[in-house]
């Protein structure tokens, strides 16, 4: 697994925590993704990727509530919900290729989802990808 990868393995976990049990400070996710990375750089990628998911949250929900046909976000299991939002931000917000973005987030689907979520994962991304606008300044 790259570092990276290993980063956003960490991010979605705290992605999943807030999700189902909100009560993590920033002060908390500091110290939780140091003891996972141990890495200045690799710790910044991930408290990016972290905050960034959550400032646009209500964004990134809207927008795949509407690719995803018959689903709400609400309704998707909890984990398939936060490597979405993670996958659809690094599309929207930063600049990792788009596929890398896709590919990374249908490997956390595998690894943390059920034996359909990679296969879902792929397919809104997919859409999401070919229907994705601009951030808004």
């Amino acid at each position: 697994m790259s570092r990276r990868s290993r980063a956003r393995e960490v991010a979605l976990q705290i992605l999943f925590e807030d999700d189902v049990n909100p009560r993590a400070t920033v002060a908390d996710m500091k110290t939780f993704v140091h003891g996972r990375l141990n890495s200045p750089e690799l710790e910044e990628f991930c408290m990016s990727l972290i905050l960034g998911v959550r400032r646009n949250q209500d964004e990134l929900d809207a927008q795949l509530s509407q690719i995803a046909d018959n689903w709400s976000v609400a309704r998707m299991a909890a984990t398939d919900r936060n490597v979405l939002r993670l996958g659809a931000y690094e599309i929207l917000y930063t600049n990792t290729p788009d596929r890398a973005a896709i590919n990374e987030a249908v490997e956390l689907a595998k690894r943390f989802g059920t034996a359909q979520s990679a296969q879902f994962v792929n397919g809104i991304l997919d859409k999401f990808l070919h229907r994705k606008s601009p951030p808004s300044a």
